[in-house]
């Protein structure tokens, strides 16, 4: 059950995340072959404000993505709908976009 904004925003995202996901992979290869450790990688990210936007920008992208493709999983399989089904996208979401910005968090400014 995607309304046109759910399905432009689902759509939007993925046209964001893709780009960002192509980066990630990119540094997570030039860092393992590079060697680096943890603690190097660390040393790279903390204090970086390109950092906290990339990695930022990609939290915010996944949570609202994947929220909204576990809301048509939860109507489409399970039959949720109403305020359950707007409970479980919220949840969904606002969960994700927290262990997110946490993790982000601690990369660039912990």
């Amino acid at each position: 059950m995607l309304g046109l904004h759910h399905y432009l925003l689902q759509r939007i995202t993925a046209l964001l995340m893709a780009p960002l996901v192509l980066g990630h992979l990119a540094v997570m290869i030039y860092a393992v072959q590079g060697g680096l450790s943890a603690a190097e990688i660390l040393g790279r990210t903390q204090g970086s404000v390109p950092w906290l936007l990339f990695y930022g920008t990609f939290a915010v992208a996944v949570s609202i993505h994947a929220a909204i493709g576990i809301r048509s999983v939860a109507h489409e399989w399970i039959g949720l709908k109403g305020v359950f089904l707007e409970a479980v996208t919220w949840v969904t979401g606002l969960g994700l976009f927290t262990m997110g910005a946490r993790a982000v968090w601690a990369v660039t400014f912990a």
